[in-house]
Formats: structure tokens, sequence, C-alpha cells
């Protein structure tokens, strides 16, 4: 089986894109393993410091591990938007397959600094683990929002320039950019918001930095921004909040339905296979050549 490292080669190459999608139990796990099986592509299920510590860090990685193996598919485990160094090092030392370092609200140099760090950290284990930094802000909460955040802009001058990119990679070694390139984290209730991905921007600072770029926020975007944004040079798309919110609403519908029923294996399978139909959606979509 290949390596995260060269599955994410090939998609930058093909201009497609993995999917990678965040999960919060065992439900999620499997609906994201049975897609990319059942669409014999390759998945990265994330788990960010709150989903970590809501599952256990060594327990996602025991379970995901163990599904890749029985089901012998690509599965892949990142540990999503971490925010010190030391938690970076722990997943890595838990054997998650690739780490972010996400100091996008950190000075320049500080996040400079720390990105650098985890890089090292990583490459001084022998095994080959991808390195992933931010650069540029577009908030923190994979929820639905009233409103755009507050230190989110998409000003030409708030986002990720080709220029900085190239001196963050340069400087840190990482192995995957995650830019501001209009990108959002978050819904905006009710589908407004007028999210708008800059393509141009896209593609000059994958051509500009070197290293594939790892497009966040993917929740709030269009097909075509996704399908335009992966052919300038988007290698993984992230998708969270409109997973949560298929999770949510059809385990509403199913408890409004069946109210009797208490067993959990039975009114949590529609959130499972509502949610493998969205990631089979996604990863499609990611995929269209």
């Amino acid at each position: 089986m290949k390596t995260l490292r060269e599955y994410v080669k090939d998609a930058d190459s093909q201009h497609v894109a993995v999917g990678h999608f965040n999960i919060s139990n065992i439900e999620g796990v499997w609906a994201v393993a049975r897609a990319g099986k059942s669409l014999g592509l390759p998945v990265i299920i994330g788990v960010s410091e709150g989903e970590r510590d809501f599952v256990g860090p060594a327990q996602v990685r025991a379970v995901v591990s163990s599904i890749r193996d029985e089901l012998n598919h690509p599965i892949f485990l990142n540990a999503d938007h971490t925010y010190s160094v030391e938690r970076v090092k722990e997943a890595i030392d838990l054997g998650f397959d690739s780490v972010i370092f996400d100091g996008a609200k950190l000075s320049l140099e500080e996040n400079i600094k720390s990105t650098k760090e985890c890089v090292e950290y990583a490459r001084s284990k022998d095994r080959d683990i991808l390195v992933e930094g931010e650069l540029g802000y577009i908030g923190q909460s994979s929820k639905l929002l009233d409103e755009i955040p507050e230190g989110v802009s998409f000003g030409a001058e708030s986002l990720t320039s080709p220029e900085e990119a190239r001196d963050f990679v340069e400087k840190t070694g990482i192995d995957l950019l995650a830019p501001a390139v209009g990108n959002m984290h978050g819904m905006i209730k009710g589908g407004g918001g007028g999210l708008h991905l800059d393509i141009e921007r896209v593609k000059a600072i994958r051509d500009t930095a070197g290293v594939p770029l790892v497009l966040h926020g993917g929740s709030g975007n269009s097909k075509e921004d996704f399908i335009n944004s992966i052919k300038a040079g988007v290698s993984i798309v992230h998708i969270n909040t409109e997973l949560r919110l298929t999770f949510r609403d059809a385990l509403k519908r199913e408890l409004q339905e069946n109210p009797e029923e208490i067993a959990p294996y039975k009114f949590m399978k529609p959130s499972l296979l509502a949610m493998q139909k969205l990631v089979e959606e996604k990863i499609s979509l990611f995929n269209q050549k």
C-alpha cells in the first residue's frame, strides 16, 4: 500500500484531491472508511485537539489502524489543527500519519519557529510523517455561524501571498501548506456569506511555494470552487462542519420518527449512512478529471 505522501503526490500530479473528513465518534470513522472503500479512493480521517480529547488520541489511532487493516484500504489519520508543539509531538509519537501545526494566530516569526520545530521532530522519527503548516487566518470553529468570525477577512491584503508562502515553506521545511485564499472554517447559517475562492491566488501560491496545498473550511464552498481550486493546486480538501450537520440532522429525524427506540446501534445507523453518502459525494467531486 502506498504512503500518504505518495497518494498526495499522485493527487497533485493528476489535479485531483484526497478527501479529509473530521470525526468525533466510531460512526464517523466507519462512514469515512466505508465511503473510501466503496469508491476505491484513499481518505484521511482528521481529529482536531478537541476531537482527540473526546475520542482519545491513542484510541482513535488504534481504531483507524484496525479498520484500515480489516478493509485493506488506504485510510490515514491526521492530527488536525494542533496549537502547540507538545501536542504535535504527542500525535507523532502515537503513530499519526500526518500532523498540522496551526500557528495562524501567532506572529509570523513564532509561527515559523514552532512549525519548524514540528518538522524537525517528525524528521527525527524512523517513518514518513507529513507535516502541514498554516499561513493566514480563516477562523477556528467548525460550526454554524451567524456571521463571519472576527479576525477573518477576505480582502487581498489579508489573504496569503505567494511570496509569503514561498518564504514560509523555505524556512520551515513543511510538506503541505494551508493558505488563506478566500476560505473560512464553519458555515454561515442559511448558506449566506458569499464565499468565493481566489483561484488565481491558489495557482500562484502552488507554483511559488512548491508544495501541495490543503484547503481548509471546505464546507462552505461551491462545487465549482472545489473543482477549480483542485485544478489550480489543492491536493487535500477538509470537510468538517457539513459532516457534523449531516450527522445531527439525521439523528434528529430518526429520534423524532422512532421515539421509542433506545438501542444506540439502531438509532445511530441513519446518521452513519447519511455521513457515508456525503463523504462519497465529496470524494467523487474531488476526483473529477
